[in-house]
């Protein structure tokens, strides 16, 4: 199992404005996860790559990158952004389809210069207008703007004039960068602005892709997805690998066997006692974790869920849950506890409000208290509040994770049933508001800020029917968003305050209760491929269901037999 990012782009998801680092007013920066000179042929082509990443389901084969439901499937594999921004690498930079840009001096404007050259899949040429036309479909179809650019982080034009395209803000916009950049995908205007993509772009099926990207979907049945490499991509030489298999992993069980057999070679996803399942079946066989992000109980926060909408249910429930016993029994320790602010620690260990966490009570579990709050909002034992929390089929670790939390939390007068669905209901009915509490997370960026305004802004909420993009327990605090909303125009001491200003939104208010910190599974073999991530050299977020991450790693590996 792994986040949302794995199941929508897991995810994403989803996923909507992150901060990044410093810089200077013209781009791309130095240092980032790549250059202009890492696009020169260093290998030859050939060879393939086998994912196993557990999905709960079928494929539907759709892949609209605006559907946080499938783009994780289409994001960067098929769909490029304009700049690749390493969310674990100080938001290191790689040029993809801008090759530059400049910001206006305020900030509150900023002028990509696209590459020339570069075609979508069927031939047609990729140009500044299809950068402008992508920006400004999220304005006309409210649905696909899933980083809430629009409504939320001031956007208001996106233009094009020649090779260079300009989008334009209410006020400084740089902690947007990670987005409306770095995870905003292109679209031709060719394809989307007629028929049935014009009628309904959020929706739309999009079972053959047209992209800039290094690969093209062929074919797609249920089962399995396959990709070829693009015979036009843009970058000289590269793809490196010509094929991708993308098999439809119903349950970890057998996804984990593919991968310590060696029939799966890259894998993002919870195996059990990995050192002796997996690596030392292969001395090719390796892992890295990294803390990225939360695993999260989201609560349904409208006021028709009359339990989950009361605070004092919420706080019991934060107050109950032993996190470490979680971490250790549902994640093998894999996963470290996660903490009621939010922050993942020690990533972001600077952000973090010590003082404040202890002070709450919520650092370590606190039956008796939990018991005394339940019982004020007239539950018990005796008389226990029934809830029902959704996850998805066949994620193992979040099933025992489940399984530790309800029993922590029936002695304090919560009966919890755990609702496995497949991976599609359990999307629909995330994004819909359609249940008690889900187990569900968010991509994070580059600092909290990104997760933060993921989870808790009104703008990435919906009214119960309608997909929310992020937002998913519909939480509504004014405040917070205010604060929110300062983020972009401050210095970063006066961001640190603001994150554990938001801190203190998560401890009162507990709108979310984290319960571990999700890491970025992640196995790979070195039998016959190279290129890998690691953490010496930590190039992208390595995992298979990482977007538009997976592109990067693509582009870097390459077959070793093919070399002879």
């Amino acid at each position: 199992m792994t986040t949302l990012t794995k199941l929508a782009a897991i995810v994403a998801a989803t996923t909507l404005t992150a901060a990044c680092s410093g810089g200077s007013a013209t781009g791309p920066a130095s240092g980032g996860s790549g250059s202009v000179d890492d696009f020169a042929t260093t290998h030859k082509k050939g060879g393939s790559v086998t994912i196993a990443n557990e999905s709960g389901q079928t494929w539907t084969c759709q892949f609209n990158p605006f559907n946080p439901a499938v783009n994780g499937l289409a994001n960067g594999i098929v769909y490029e952004p304009l700049v690749y921004v390493n969310a674990i690498k100080n938001a290191a930079e790689t040029p993809m389809l801008a090759q530059s840009y400049k910001w206006s001096g305020d900030k509150k404007s900023i002028t990509f210069t696209v590459r020339d050259g570069v075609k979508w899949s069927d031939g047609q040429p990729f140009s500044a207008a299809d950068v402008a036309f992508t920006f400004n479909l999220m304005k006309k179809a409210p649905a696909t703007d899933l980083y809430s650019l629009w409504t939320g982080a001031g956007l208001l034009s996106a233009t094009s004039d020649g090779n260079q395209a300009t989008l334009t803000f209410n006020a400084p916009a740089e902690p947007y960068f990670y987005s409306f950049a770095g995870r905003v995908t292109v679209v031709p205007q060719h394809i989307w602005s007629t028929g049935a993509a014009a009628a309904d772009p959020a929706t739309w099926d999009d079972t053959a892709p047209v992209g800039t990207g290094p690969f093209a979907v062929n074919p797609c049945s249920p089962n399995e997805i396959t990709y070829t490499a693009n015979p036009t991509y843009w970058q000289p030489g590269k793809p490196y690998i010509q094929t991708v298999h993308y098999p439809a992993y119903l349950d970890n069980n057998p996804a984990n066997l593919d991968l310590a057999s060696g029939k799966a070679q890259w894998g993002g996803q919870y195996i059990p006692d990995i050192d002796n399942f997996y690596t030392r079946r292969s001395p090719n066989n390796h892992y890295w974790f990294a803390p990225i992000t939360n695993v999260a109980l989201y609560p349904n926060l409208a006021p028709s869920h009359t339990a989950t909408s009361n605070p004092t249910v919420r706080r019991a429930i934060a107050l109950a849950l032993d996190r470490n016993q979680v971490s250790q029994i549902g994640e093998s320790g894999y996963q470290p506890a996660a903490n009621q602010t939010g922050i993942v620690l020690p990533t972001f260990q600077s952000y973090y409000d010590d003082a404040a966490a202890t002070a709450s009570g919520y650092t370590k579990p606190d039956v008796a208290k939990a018991t005394s709050l339940m019982a004020s909002a007239g539950y018990s034992p005796a008389h226990p509040l029934n809830l029902a929390v959704i996850t998805v089929t066949g994620y193992t670790d979040w099933d025992a994770s489940l399984a530790v939390i309800k029993q922590q939390l029936k002695p304090i007068g919560i009966n919890l049933t755990v609702s496995d669905l497949a991976g599609q209901t359990y999307n629909d009915r995330l994004y819909k508001g359609d249940f008690d509490l889900a187990y569900s997370g968010q991509n994070g960026g580059p600092t909290p800020y990104t997760e933060l305004r993921e989870m808790l802004h009104s703008k990435n909420s919906a009214p119960l029917g309608s997909d929310a993009a992020s937002n998913f327990e519909r939480y509504d605090n004014p405040s917070v968003d205010a604060l929110l909303d300062q983020y972009p125009a401050a210095d970063e001491t006066q961001r640190v305050a603001i994150i554990k200003k938001i801190e203190a939104a998560m401890l009162a208010d507990v709108p979310v209760i984290p319960t571990t910190e999700s890491v970025n599974w992640y196995e790979y073999n070195t039998q016959d491929l190279g290129g890998w991530p690691t953490a010496d050299n930590p190039y992208a977020q390595a995992a298979p269901f990482n977007v538009p991450d997976i592109e990067q790693v693509l582009l870097h590996l390459y077959s070793k037999s093919a070399q002879h």
